[in-house]
C-alpha cells in the first residue's frame, strides 16, 4: 500500500529538490565564470570557450543517456516488485559506464591537439586535456545518480551536484588565478581542470549515499527474492535501446555549440575581422551571454529528470489519466518557469552584463544583445525539457531525438546566414539556437498530444503565466530605470530583481496560475503549508 501510495505521487517534489540544488549549482556557476572572464578577459574565455564544448559534447556521449534509461528501468522493476532486478540493472550498468568513462577520456587526452587543430585554437589544447579525468569520472557517477532517481529519490543526486560544483569551482578559480600569471592558455586549463575536481568529490558525495542506502537495499531484495528474471544480454540490450536514442539527442547541440566555434568564427574572418577580434566576439557568445542563459535551464531540466520515472512508472501500470496529468502539470510548471525567466532577462540584459562582468565593458553591448537573443529561445527550450522527458517516460524516446535534429538543421542554416551579415555577426549564432528550440518544442508537443491524447488547456497553461510575467515585465523594466537613477547599477538591477520575483510570485496566485495543493508536497514550502492547514 505504501508503494502504491509512493507511485500515486506527481514529479513535483523531486523537480523542486533538484530545482533547488540546480539553482545553487548555477549560481556556484556565476561565481565561476564571472571571476573567470574577468581574469582571463573575453580573449582567454574564447579559449575556454573552445575547450568546455567538446568536454561537454564528449561527456553528453559517455553519460547522458545512460543515466535516463537506468532511472526508467529501475522505476519499471520497482513499480512491479522486481527490488532484485532492479539493482542488476544499476550493477550492469555501472560496468558499461565505466568502460564508456574510460575510453571517451582517453580519446580526448589522444586527439585534444586534432581537434582544436581544426577549430583553429591550438591554444586549447591543455585545457581539453585538462577535462578528461572528468570524463572517466562524471559516468560513474551518473550511473549512481541514475540509481536514486529510478527509485524516485532525488535528495543524493541533489547532494552530488552541488558538492560537485562547490570543488569544481574553488579549484577551477584557484588555478586559474595562478596559471593566468603563466599566459592565458595556461590560466584557462587550470579552469578547466576544476571540472575534473569537482567530479571526484561529487562521485564520493553519491557513492557515500549509496553506501548508507545498500542495508535498505539488501533488505528489499532479501524480502522480495534473489531469483534474476533476464539474462544480462537482455539488459544491456533493453539499457542501449533507451539510451541510444536519449545520447544521440542530447548530443545534437553540444554538437552544434562545437560546429558554431568553427562556423561563427570562420564566417567572422570572412568579413574581415582579425584573429583576436573574432575570438573575442566569440568570447562574448560563449563566454559572457551564454553562461548566464543557462542558469535558468537548470529548473526546467529538474522537471523532465523528475517527470521520467513517475510517466514510466504509471505508464507501465497503464495509468495514462496519471501520465496525462502529470504531463499537463510538467508543461505548466515549464511555462511558469520559463517565461518569467525569459521576459526578466530581455528587461535587464544590459544591466546583468554590467552587472556580472564589471571590467569587460567594451564588451557589454554586444553580450547584452547575445542575451536576449537566448532569451526570447528561454521559454521555447523549457517546454522542450519537459515534453522530452514525458516521450522517454512513455518509451518514445526516439522522438524528441528526430525533432531537435530537425531544429538543428534549421540552426546550422540560420546560423550561417546571419553570422555572415556585418550587423548581426555573432548575435546569428544565438538566433539560430532559438529557431531551433522553436521548431523542437511544437513538434515535441505534437507528438505528445498524439500518444497520451493530452489536451492542452492554454487557459491554465499559458495565459496566466503570460498574464503574471507581463507584469513582472514592466515591474521591472520600470523599476530599473528609477532606481538607476539613484542608485549604482548592482543595486538596481539586484532589487529590480526582488521586485520582479515578488510580483511574479504574487501574480502567479492572483491568477490561479499554480495551486496551493500542489505546492504542498515541495520541501520546506510543503511543510509551511501544511502547518498553516492543520491552523
Amino acid at each position: 500500500m505504501a508503494e502504491d501510495n509512493r507511485s500515486k505521487k506527481t514529479f513535483v517534489a523531486g523537480a523542486a529538490l533538484l530545482g533547488l540544488a540546480g539553482i545553487v549549482v548555477k549560481v556556484l556557476g556565476v561565481f565561476f565564470r564571472v571571476p573567470l572572464a574577468n581574469i582571463i578577459g573575453a580573449e582567454g574565455m574564447g579559449i575556454y570557450g573552445v575547450a568546455y564544448p567538446i568536454y561537454i559534447l564528449m561527456l553528453t556521449i559517455s553519460s547522458s543517456g545512460l543515466p535516463t534509461a537506468i532511472s526508467r528501468m529501475i522505476a519499471e522493476r520497482r513499480s512491479v516488485g522486481q527490488y532484485y532486478e532492479a539493482y542488476r540493472v544499476f550493477k550492469v550498468s555501472f560496468k558499461v559506464m565505466l568502460g564508456l568513462g574510460l575510453a571517451t577520456g582517453i580519446i580526448l587526452f589522444v586527439f585534444a591537439p586534432v581537434i582544436t587543430g581544426i577549430q583553429k585554437e591550438p591554444e586549447a589544447v591543455m585545457a581539453l586535456r585538462a577535462t578528461a579525468p572528468a570524463l572517466v569520472l562524471c559516468p560513474i557517477m551518473s550511473c549512481y545518480r541514475g540509481f536514486f532517481q529510478g527509485q524516485k529519490s532525488m535528495g543524493p543526486t541533489a547532494l552530488s551536484q552541488v558538492v560537485e560544483q562547490v570543488f569544481r569551482v574553488g579549484i577551477g578559480i584557484g588555478l586559474c588565478m595562478v596559471l593566468s600569471r603563466i599566459g592565458l592558455a595556461e590560466g584557462a586549463a587550470g579552469a578547466s581542470f576544476g571540472a575534473s575536481a569537482g567530479a571526484l568529490f561529487g562521485l564520493i558525495a553519491v557513492m557515500f549515499r549509496f553506501v548508507q542506502n545498500k542495508p535498505k537495499m539488501l533488505k528489499e531484495i532479501s524480502e522480495s527474492g534473489r531469483k534474476p528474471i533476464q539474462p544480462m544480454r537482455g539488459i544491456i540490450l533493453d539499457l542501449l535501446a533507451i539510451a541510444i536514442p536519449i545520447t544521440i539527442g542530447a548530443a545534437i547541440m553540444p554538437i552544434l555549440n562545437g560546429i558554431d566555434t568553427i562556423i561563427v568564427k570562420n564566417r567572422l574572418l570572412s568579413l574581415g575581422y582579425n584573429d583576436t577580434v573574432a575570438r573575442t566576439l566569440y568570447g562574448e557568445l560563449s563566454g559572457l551571454a551564454s553562461p548566464i542563459i543557462n542558469v535558468p535551464q537548470v529548473l526546467t531540466q529538474a522537471i523532465a529528470l523528475s517527470l521520467v520515472p513517475v510517466i514510466s512508472d504509471a505508464f507501465r501500470r497503464d495509468d495514462m489519466d496519471f501520465v496525462r496529468k502529470n504531463s499537463a502539470l510538467g508543461l505548466r510548471y515549464s511555462a511558469l518557469v520559463g517565461l518569467p525567466c525569459s521576459l526578466g532577462i530581455i528587461a535587464l540584459a544590459k544591466p546583468i552584463m554590467q552587472l556580472f562582468y564589471p571590467t569587460q565593458t567594451a564588451s557589454h553591448d554586444n553580450a547584452a544583445a547575445c542575451l536576449i537573443m537566448y532569451a526570447v529561445g528561454l521559454f521555447f527550450l523549457s517546454g522542450v525539457h519537459s515534453l522530452t522527458g514525458v516521450l522517454q517516460g512513455i518509451g518514445k524516446q526516439g522522438i524528441p531525438v528526430r525533432n531537435l535534429f530537425i531544429g538543428a538543421l534549421v540552426k546550422v542554416v540560420v546560423t550561417f546566414l546571419l553570422t555572415g551579415i556585418p550587423a548581426i555577426n555573432v548575435k546569428g549564432a544565438a538566433i539560430g539556437t532559438t529557431c531551433a528550440y522553436v521548431v523542437a518544442f511544437l513538434l515535441n508537443l505534437a507528438a505528445v498530444v498524439k500518444f497520451t491524447s493530452l489536451k492542452v488547456d492554454l487557459k491554465l497553461m499559458l495565459i496566466g503565466p503570460l498574464i503574471s510575467s507581463g507584469v513582472m515585465f514592466a515591474v521591472v523594466f520600470g523599476a530599473y530605470r528609477l532606481l538607476r537613477a539613484h542608485s549604482g547599477n548592482a543595486v538596481s538591477t539586484l532589487a529590480s530583481v526582488c521586485i520582479g520575483v515578488l510580483v511574479y510570485v504574487i501574480m502567479i496566485f492572483v491568477t490561479r496560475s499554480v495551486r496551493l495543493s500542489e505546492l504542498s508536497s515541495m520541501p520546506l514550502v510543503g511543510k509551511v503549508i501544511r502547518k498553516l492547514g492543520r491552523r
